[in-house]
């Protein structure tokens, strides 16, 4: 595997930006850039009959995720897979329902975490290191390729609920009811975390991403106990085996808990959600570190001015920074094809 920021990943702007240095017209890729938008991922999901069967069949995987590449340009592919694929490979059942999002058995209290396994199995995400080495062989020397997996906090929150909730209330009450068991959990995640982040890293993936979706969910104390603190440790962890591992974190709707967690958890570069005033996130985060966001991906969706301003107002305050130009959070599946061409158009001029 190539290091990443090694000299043969020189001409790959996101990494660029990820070592400190403004580009004058920044990276971009876009979260769910693979996905439901594309009338070519559409067809490929068809024929794999299912989203983790899509997931876990490393040929048709690799094709989705180079898809948005090759329609685009953009100047990094991620990784196509799931936040969820850790849960599974410590031995939770997990299914996608058609309409209706992720479905897991709940996690509700200490009796849960007797059948977890205490390593992933190697089994269940070989099939995604697979891919990765895939998507690598078949990227250019200028585009960047993105892993990820979700923080602990998200990935328990579906776990201990079977599924999302508006503000993902059974974890929390389990957090406070039980914190020691809780702890026990979120631990279990933070290993589980690092070996499948590493594993990606030695497949091929040179930068990866940590979302922590649901991190606005949480109150300050307890921000700083599952959020900051499990992050920081996958942090040490990936780079005690991988030194100069790139990593970005996604707190989505940390709002002024994202200055300690970039102090604390020692990620390259912090995502923000397009709440985050542009300002505020220019003096307190982009003086110490690279940032990326933050285009409302409603704004995508309406196109036309509403468009154009949110695009330029994020070159205006972030771009004379190390920017990462990126969505707010995920792509919607009814964004039109032509919205994307004109964003693109317009951050590139």
């Amino acid at each position: 595997m190539q290091e990443a920021g090694s000299a043969s990943a020189v001409g790959k702007k996101l990494l660029r930006v990820l070592a400190g240095k403004h580009e004058a017209i920044p990276p971009i890729w876009l979260m769910r850039q693979a996905g439901r938008y594309l009338p070519e991922y559409r067809a490929v999901r068809e024929r794999a009959g299912g989203f983790l069967e899509l997931c876990f069949n490393s040929e048709l995987a690799a094709e989705v995720t180079l898809q948005p590449v090759r329609r685009f340009g953009f100047d990094a592919a991620i990784l196509f897979s799931d936040i969820l694929v850790v849960a599974l490979a410590l031995g939770r059942k997990v299914e996608f329902l058609a309409g209706e999002g992720p479905k897991l058995e709940p996690l509700r209290d200490a009796a849960g975490l007797v059948g977890l396994r205490q390593t992933v199995d190697q089994n269940v995400v070989a099939p995604v290191y697979e891919t990765v080495s895939r998507v690598r062989a078949s990227l250019d020397d200028r585009t960047a390729l993105i892993g990820f997996c979700g923080a602990p906090w998200t990935v328990a929150t579906y776990m201990v609920a079977g599924e999302a909730t508006p503000d993902q209330a059974p974890a929390r009450q389990f957090a406070y009811r039980d914190p020691d068991n809780f702890s026990r959990l979120i631990d279990q995640l933070v290993e589980a975390s690092i070996d499948y982040l590493v594993g990606q890293l030695e497949a091929g993936v040179e930068v990866v991403q940590i979302f922590d979706t649901w991190a606005g969910v949480l109150g300050p104390d307890q921000f700083d106990r599952w959020c900051i603190l499990p992050t920081q440790r996958i942090v040490e962890g990936v780079r005690r085996q991988i030194p100069q591992a790139k990593i970005i974190g996604f707190p989505r709707g940390a709002g002024a808990m994202a200055l300690p967690y970039l102090e604390m958890t020692g990620v390259n570069a912090i995502g923000i959600d397009w709440t985050f005033e542009r300002s505020i996130a220019r003096d307190m985060l982009q003086s110490r570190a690279p940032v990326q966001g933050n285009v409302d991906p409603l704004a995508l969706l309406a196109g036309g001015a509403a468009l154009d301003h949110e695009v330029d107002d994020v070159l205006k305050e972030l771009g004379d920074g190390p920017l990462v130009f990126n969505l707010g959070h995920g792509i919607l599946p009814e964004t039109p094809i032509a919205h994307v061409e004109r964003m693109l158009k317009r951050v590139r001029g």
